[in-house]
């Protein structure tokens, strides 16, 4: 499983999965949230939307809701033996939602011709492959391995096609992990000591108001208390949060604790706003007077469970994650310069940033760190492994690296700043030719600019045709998909969005000056994401490319960031779905290359595998590109040249 870009960027150790971001915490799934697409006005927080209102906590639920009688506080000595729990009957926890289909009405924003066409209909199909892996979620579960759970399940989870068993095993693996990954940050434990039952309440206002106003699907708000619920009782059975928030939770509380519950929530509607917060509210003061739980650290729990139970890259980020987003998109970051990703014996290298702080210690790709400042890696969690990385900047971190055929050696590294740049190797890759070639590694706030540096950088070498490597490009700014897209384009629509909310339906436009006119060939694969399929998808629809290598990832959704208002922590919301030229769906379906290229993987020793390689040893896809570069530079009208300069 690989730690997701963001944190591995700034810790010195990300990956490029995501999510992105990631959605969950570990895993790929998370890196996928590197594969974000968010708006620039969200991100600032500029949006409009519901505004968080606070009220005391001396203010009382709505009087209907009085009528459980519930006990504030617990009587004075509980009986020696567990208290009898009268079974309550709990309703299914709502699966995954269905795939998207096109909005109704989608030609009709101003401007817009796209012909209205449904997205393929999804269907789980049980086969030997879904009992396989339901046989391995099964043992996962069974082993509490969360992490590994849900690393075998992201990708089928993204894809929509998880069966019924294994989606609610997949969802619990997640509401683990999430719950490791907040409690084990310092930074939120920090944030959370000093929050009033009021704070919280906000704070589950502002997430609600959020989702009423700005996501992309109507509310489902019983699921999302449920799914709450379901957060509180993995939380009050968890050894870590126990230790930290309920100190109070013996056999006999928790008992006690899921009891009141239970009757709470009986013949509750559960169906609007007000009603899931209130259902929040008394949770929380059953926690508190059950097991001592303080009522904010429950409201936030309900809040991050709520998020989780949205889609595949809507959550709920805590004021680590929040920066580390912010850092990915700035691109830059305080840490080691590597992305990393999960092995048995500690932690894989999977790329070095050039001239980091871990370049320049002689750390390579293939690397293994097995131990950090003195403690071994093996055995832990992804999360507490990275978070071992981390360190204010100019401190010193001591690593052991095992590299194959050579003895361990311990490598200390400086904490610096690190620049990530989205724009690598750039370079005539055909002389003869004049084949130009860089990789777009994500879409920052300059990589447009810094694009278009590089394209000049390569003209005054000689460039005849241009090839753009977006494998494994996990996304990024949809500004600036937009803006590398109108380097190429000189008319026409780039991308349309639609949401739930008309402040979400935009048609982004191409303009004719400083359009690039060389013949084009983009590489993608499957994890080329977001942004990347934006961007593909444009110069396909526009046939002013050929796409080269296997069929994208498939991540057709915008995400906007709301920082909220207490407590430093924020929102990952999924607003709205974005649609190619002539209206494709990019949700569950990706961007299909014209010449596909099939390859084999070559295994890294540890875990992982390295790029796909053609027979002679060499970037099989890279050559089919540049083969079809070759032969466009060859047709008479095709001569590098530049127009409205």
């Amino acid at each position: 499983m690989t730690l997701p870009r963001v944190a591995m960027r700034r810790f010195g150790e990300a990956v490029r999965a995501v999510p992105v971001l990631p959605p969950t915490g570990v895993g790929k799934s998370v890196g996928r949230l590197a594969g974000l697409v968010c708006s620039a006005a969200l991100l600032a927080g500029l949006c409009h939307g519901a505004a968080a209102q606070s009220f005391g906590a001396s203010e009382a639920p709505p009087a209907g809701w009085r009528q459980l009688a519930l006990p504030s506080v617990l009587p004075s000595a509980l009986p020696s033996a567990p208290a009898a729990v009268v079974p309550v009957e709990r309703p299914e926890w709502p699966l995954a939602p269905e795939p998207p289909a096109l909005p109704p009405g989608f030609p009709s924003a101003a401007g817009s011709s796209l012909p209205a066409q449904a997205a393929p209909s999804l269907s789980v199909v049980p086969s030997a492959g879904s009992a396989d892996l339901l046989a391995r979620v099964t043992q996962l579960h069974a082993e509490r391995r969360w992490a590994d759970l849900v690393g075998v399940c992201e990708t089928a989870a993204r894809a929509g096609t998880l069966t019924p068993p294994v989606a609610e095993r997949y969802d619990l693996a997640k509401i683990h992990c999430d719950l490791a990954r907040r409690h084990g940050e310092q930074a939120f434990r920090q944030r959370v000591v000093g929050l009033s039952e009021a704070d919280g309440r906000r704070v589950t206002r502002e997430v609600f108001g959020r989702i009423a106003s700005h996501h992309v699907d109507q509310p489902d708000y019983r699921k999302m208390v449920f799914r709450g619920c379901r957060a509180l009782d993995v939380a009050i059975d968890d050894p870590l949060f126990v230790s930290l928030h309920a100190a109070q939770a013996t056999p006999q509380r928790r008992a006690l604790y899921r009891e009141q519950v239970g009757r709470l929530l009986s013949g509750r509607a559960l169906d609007s706003q007000d009603e899931a917060e209130t259902a929040a509210a008394w949770v929380a003061r059953i926690a508190h007077s059950t097991l001592g739980v303080p009522p904010a650290v429950t409201l936030l729990e309900f809040a991050a469970a709520a998020m989780g139970s949205l889609d595949e890259y809507s959550a709920f980020l805590t004021t680590g994650q929040l920066e580390d987003l912010y850092a990915q998109i700035e691109g830059n970051f305080v840490g080691l310069g590597v992305e990393l990703k999960s092995a048995e014996d500690g932690l894989l290298v999977v790329h070095v940033i050039p001239g980091s702080p871990a370049d320049r210690s002689g750390c390579r790709y293939g690397d293994h760190i097995v131990s950090v400042d003195g403690r071994p890696l093996a055995g832990l969690q992804v999360d507490a492994a990275a978070q071992l990385l981390q360190g204010p900047e100019g401190s010193q971190v001591a690593l052991v690296i095992a590299r194959t055929g050579e003895p361990l050696r311990a490598v200390p590294v400086r904490r610096e700043q690190v620049e990530v740049p989205s724009i690598e190797d750039v370079r005539i890759i055909d002389p003869a030719a004049g084949i130009g070639h860089v990789r777009l590694s994500s879409f920052q706030k300059t990589t447009a600019t810094d694009l278009e540096r590089a394209l000049r950088r390569l003209d005054a070498a000689g460039m005849r045709a241009l090839v753009i490597d977006l494998r494994g490009n996990p996304g990024g700014l949809l500004s600036t998909a937009v803006d590398v897209a109108d380097l190429f384009l000189d008319r026409g629509l780039v991308v349309a969005t639609r949401g739930r909310s008309p402040e979400e339906d935009f048609n982004y436009t191409a303009t004719r000056s400083g359009t690039w006119r060389m013949p084009l060939v983009l590489l993608i694969d499957g994890d080329s994401a977001s942004s990347s399929e934006i961007f593909a998808g444009a110069i396909r629809d526009h046939a002013r490319g050929t796409l080269v290598g296997s069929r994208s990832f498939g991540k057709g959704s915008i995400q906007g960031i709301f920082p909220l208002e207490v407590a430093g922590v924020g929102m990952r919301l999924t607003t709205a779905r974005f649609f190619s030229p002539t209206g494709q769906p990019y949700s569950r379906v990706g961007v299909q290359p014209h010449v596909e290229v099939r390859t084999a993987a070559r295994p890294i020793a540890g875990g992982g595998v390295a790029e796909p390689a053609a027979a002679g040893g060499g970037d099989a896809s890279l050559e089919a590109a540049v083969t079809v570069a070759r032969r466009a530079v060859a047709q008479p009208s095709a001569r590098a040249a530049l127009a409205d300069r």
